[in-house]
């Protein structure tokens, strides 16, 4: 299924930030959603803000939103806790269209609808394996998986485990 986008996107201001501050502030929260509801389409895990991407750019009205625009729709979308910095330099984050506490809730609602707990699951198990592909965690980026567990583990739903230089988790 193809990306719908927004109206917004074929609208050539879109990419210029609004110097009305009421305007900027709807303009950003659009901004917002779109670069959400397209990782979460594309299954984006990772933004990599150094790398050109469709999402910020427009090629059929020729458009394309400045690096100032960019950092200003990251700091949105940092306050509202929806990307993490992976570095100090801030070339990339990871995107949250769900928080890790919300992905460790749905792979353990997961775990008990098919009666796995008290069993051990290996991380690729867990994101890559057949039985999960039609799953929405299916492709989970490893760190965010990792830390998703590590909620469960506060919880005492789960345990990270590692075997034989694999990485897994045990499921209570």
């Amino acid at each position: 299924m193809e990306f719908s986008w927004p109206w917004e996107y074929d609208f050539p201001p879109f990419f210029t930030l609004q110097p009305n501050l009421d305007t900027q502030k709807k303009q950003l929260e659009a901004w917002r959603k779109l670069v959400i509801d397209y990782c979460r389409h594309n299954k984006i895990f990772v933004l990599d803000v150094q790398e050109s991407m469709p999402l910020f750019q427009n090629k059929t009205i020729d458009r394309q939103l400045s690096s100032e625009g960019i950092k200003r729709v990251l700091e949105i979308l940092q306050e509202n806790q929806q990307i993490e910095w992976c570095d100090k330099s801030k070339k990339q984050c990871f995107v949250y269209w769900k928080t890790p506490q919300e992905w460790g809730n749905l792979i353990y609602r997961y775990i008990i609808d098919k009666g796995m707990t008290n069993t051990v699951c290996t991380f690729y198990e867990l994101t890559e394996g057949d039985d999960v592909k039609n799953e929405e965690f299916a492709g989970l980026d490893k760190s965010i998986l990792l830390k998703a567990l590590e909620t469960l583990e506060a919880s005492n739903k789960a345990e990270v485990i590692m075997f034989g230089g694999s990485e897994g988790v045990k499921f209570f």
